[in-house]
């Protein structure tokens, strides 16, 4: 099986990994997009936890890690439920790791726990704690795998990141210490700025916080009415969406009606018709300098005043008006 990745290219794939990329679980995510609902807005605005997962997967392999660590990248976002984290706005989960909740649940009831078994791997020796895997994940503000995937895919097809500046990065990247590092302070601040153009400028957009603000009210308002159940937003983006429409619910019917592409918004903080806010996310990351581990706040008042910035904006949240 060969993996075609627009960020790090042609990878081939054998054994348990190929069995678990065509397992039902995995495959559902190539219709759960990693944005929730903004394609509705933007159709360009289409990557995938399928995309993202696979991503996170070979930048693992890539970085050296182990198949156990490559195996746990792929099968981290699985409980991911239709359009991502709109079910945390759905449910007022300000930590907006509901997927996280449900983790365990999901895995235990799929074929996954047998697809290991299968080839000798025991399910809960690699997939719980997620934490144990240091390349995977790490505690904000570190670098990550997950973090660093999705920050260069999205900013890639979205704010046109070119591919030389990713390659760059990437040959930048070292695990020391159990810990993502980059080699040079230039790798540091590129990435901390590209990050926050990915947390700010597009988490945060208008498209975004008004499409997922209005889905997420026509999702409250079904699961009230019992026009579906919990179990449905465990299925894909295109299923869900069709049973709300199909529920002829003229409630939810207007508000879908209003996530469209023609809908003109603006960041306006004194005359607002929604106020978004999401989880603070803030990024440092560590520099090696003459083989000593160092934060790039310390070394970079450029990164430190991003650093301030992004604080305030997340302290703040988004104000837009529909025009």
């Amino acid at each position: 099986m060969i993996i075609h990745d627009r960020i790090y290219g042609n990878f081939e794939i054998e054994g348990v990994l190929k069995e678990l990329i065509l397992s039902p679980p995995v495959q559902r995510l190539k219709k759960v997009h990693q944005g929730g609902a903004c394609y509705l807005m933007n159709e360009k605005w289409n990557i995938t936890r399928y995309d993202h997962s696979i991503g996170v997967m070979l930048l693992i392999r890539r970085l050296g890690g182990c198949l156990e660590e490559q195996i746990a990248g792929l099968l981290h976002d699985v409980s991911h439920t239709a359009f991502s984290h709109v079910v945390d706005y759905v449910f007022e989960n300000a930590n907006e790791d509901f997927h996280e909740q449900i983790f365990d649940k999901i895995i235990e009831q799929s074929d996954i726990p047998t697809i290991l078994s299968n080839y000798g791997h025991y399910y809960k020796e690699i997939l719980f704690p997620m934490e144990q895997w240091s390349i995977l994940e790490q505690p904000l503000p570190d670098l990550c795998a997950d973090r660093i995937d999705y920050t260069l895919r999205d900013m890639h097809s979205y704010f046109d990141i070119s591919k030389d500046e990713i390659n760059k990065f990437l040959n930048s990247l070292i695990v020391k210490e159990e810990k993502i590092c980059v080699k040079s302070l230039q790798s540091a601040e590129w990435f901390t700025e590209t990050y926050y153009k990915e947390v700010i400028d597009f988490f945060m957009s208008p498209e975004n916080v008004y499409s997922n603000n209005l889905l997420s009210k026509a999702i409250k308002i079904s699961l009230q009415h019992k026009l579906i159940t919990p179990d449905d937003l465990l299925d894909n983006d295109y299923t869900l969406l069709s049973k709300l429409t199909n529920s002829n619910n003229a409630e939810v019917l207007a508000i879908l009606q209003q996530i469209n592409s023609n809908v003109k918004l603006e960041l306006n903080d004194t005359s607002y018709d929604i106020h978004g806010k999401h989880k603070a996310r803030l990024i440092d990351p560590a520099v090696v300098i003459n083989d000593s581990i160092n934060k790039a706040s310390e070394l970079s008042t450029w990164v430190a005043q991003l650093n301030d910035h992004a604080a305030r904006k997340f302290r703040e949240g988004v104000f837009i008006k529909i025009v």
